[in-house]
């Protein structure tokens, strides 16, 4: 047999398209070419796969080599390739049996010793690769990672050897369990060190209990970075489905760990952070902080330090919950449904309202400082308070709020209603659900209205605070949406003026 078909994935983006490897041996001189668009990393596959083979003591055929990577259009990239074409040049030289190949599916980067070496994506590889219903061969140090997949068998080996000896069915490679994840304790600190900032708190609670974005403007020290570190302890924890999306998207990036599988990721970029490395990019796309944060938390300190088109680019993927990458050559989406927190001091010199009037900014300071945020930013945030400086009493005084533990139960209580009600958290409830399931009576609609006229709510603000005031009355226990909800709903919008 002079042709051989293996089946293997790339990775474009969160998705693994399969991709054909044929091996064709022809009579002629020597020679190795290796088609269908694939970049360096891919090309020097010839050198590592020669020496593998070698290694391993198999025969690297003396022929005219021709490997063709299909679909042809499609961008190859990294070492995942390495092994399929081993496998490839086997079967097609009648090494190994290549009748059973196509039950497989392989993906793992050969060192020049025969040993497999992980790739970067295998959880993603794996969840694309389940509906081929094939099994799945890579890298033991990537198996118990693919493993967390449910419904695709996966087998780990450590070299090429292995791989040859499964095929050929001498010594069978055994399928991996992902075992069961140890619960450990949240690294979150609790939310009981916060003194004082009640309101704060409290609007911590409503943005978990919905999954809401949330600003806090105030003075330096006041607490706002405390609060935000505490928030990710007061989420629930994510589903099944979550906690695989999330971890796809860490694994593009080499950054997942299994100790971390079933926590909500939590990034905070420093405010010097480019745009690609905030949203996503480079020649080659990868992930940014907003699709590692996918399912969990990006908090933004000194929001206004960032890059302006930075933040402009964020407002797509508020309203979308994914983001498109777009260069000449391709195009990648990424999912990016994470939960903005930020936090922004009021002024230049950061004391505007003070209670010690140190602020010495002018209203035209004031004015630029905070209009480096634009509107359209802004009116997708859902929520916006004030976090006053603490006096010298309230510093002093006991720590005597609720701990992480308290509050994180009413809001899964709160999240566990609107999943029964919607599927959904609050926030991701579209026109027609919102009309379905967050009207207010009478009173609460009056009050809207008004609020509406005296705010200038945008037509997105509105549908913002009636989401709001849904999740205000899930915190309460209650099946309607009253007037005091609606009040406190409206109440987070004044910051940003609507």
């Amino acid at each position: 047999m002079s042709l051989a078909v293996v089946t293997s994935r790339a990775l474009n983006g969160i998705h693994a398209p399969e991709v054909s490897v044929e091996v064709h041996l022809a009579n002629g001189l020597p020679s190795f070419t290796l088609v269908g668009l694939p970049d360096t990393e891919v090309k020097e596959a010839r050198d590592r796969v020669r020496a593998a083979l070698l290694t391993a003591r198999f025969e690297f055929p003396a022929r005219r080599i021709t490997v063709n990577l299909a679909p042809a259009d499609l961008p190859k990239e990294g070492g995942r390739f390495d092994l399929p074409i081993a496998i490839g040049l086997l079967a097609a030289s009648g090494q190994i049996d290549g009748s059973k190949l196509k039950d497989y599916e392989f993906v793992g980067e050969l060192s020049l010793t025969g040993e497999l070496r992980a790739v970067r994506g295998a959880l993603a590889t794996t969840l694309r690769a389940k509906a081929g219903g094939r099994t799945l061969i890579m890298p033991s140090a990537n198996a118990l990672e693919a493993a967390r997949v449910p419904g695709v068998t996966v087998l780990g080996a450590g070299s090429l050897l292995e791989v040859a000896a499964h095929l050929a069915g001498h010594t069978l490679l055994k399928p991996a369990q992902a075992g069961e994840v140890v619960a450990t304790t949240a690294p979150w600190p609790d939310l009981a060190e916060v003194k004082g900032q009640r309101q704060a708190k409290r609007a911590l609670e409503v943005a978990a209990a919905g999954a809401h974005s949330l600003l806090m403007i105030g003075p330096p020290g006041t607490g706002k970075s405390m609060l935000a570190a505490r928030f990710p302890g007061l989420l629930p924890p994510p589903t099944e489905q979550e906690a695989l999306e999330s971890a796809a998207v860490l694994s593009i990036t080499g950054n997942f760990k299994p100790e971390q599988w079933g926590r909500r990721p939590y990034r905070a970029p420093h405010h010097s952070a480019s745009m690609p490395a905030l949203v996503g990019g480079g020649s080659d796309p990868r992930p940014g902080d907003i699709s590692l944060a996918h399912h969990g938390v990006l908090f933004l300190d000194e929001l206004p330090e960032f890059d302006r088109r930075s933040l402009e680019a964020l407002r797509e993927p508020l309203e979308t919950g994914h983001v498109s990458i777009s260069r000449a050559a391709r195009r990648v989406d990424y999912p990016a449904r994470f939960q903005l927190i930020a936090a922004m001091n009021p002024c230049p010199c950061g004391y505007h309202g003070h209670y010690n009037g140190r602020c010495r900014c002018t209203p035209d300071q004031v004015a630029r400082y905070r209009g480096k945020l634009s509107g359209p930013l802004l009116d997708r945030i859902d929520m916006a308070l004030e976090v006053p400086a603490l006096k010298d009493g309230e510093l002093a005084a006991p720590a005597d709020g609720e701990n992480s533990a308290a509050v994180a139960e009413r809001v899964a209580r709160a999240r566990e209603r609107q999943l029964r009600r919607q599927g959904k958290p609050n926030s991701g409830l579209s026109p027609s659900e919102i009309d379905t399931h967050c009207t207010p009576d009478e009173a609460g609609l009056s009050l809207l209205r008004a609020a509406t006229q005296k705010f200038n709510l945008s037509a997105r603000a509105y549908h913002r605070v009636l989401k709001l005031a849904r999740t205000i009355a899930d915190l309460a226990g209650q099946e309607a949406v009253a007037s005091a909800h609606v009040a406190e709903a409206i109440a987070y919008r004044r910051q940003m003026g609507g």
